[in-house]
């Protein structure tokens, strides 16, 4: 998911200013400080749903 989340090109669903959907696409993570920020988001996403199944 993080290789993945790092490259780019996730599509979506999401709304206008109007509340209209519309899809979306996510851009690549290019700056390291991005990069870091990415993966500890990650990182605290996995330990708090493996706390939740636990």
């Amino acid at each position: 998911m993080q290789e993945n989340a790092v490259k780019g090109g996730l599509r979506g669903l999401g709304h206008d200013d109007l509340g209209r959907p519309r899809r979306v696409k996510s851009r690549a993570v290019n700056g390291i400080d991005q990069d870091i920020k990415l993966n500890e988001a990650l990182w605290l996403l996995g330990e708090r749903m493996a706390a939740l199944n636990s």
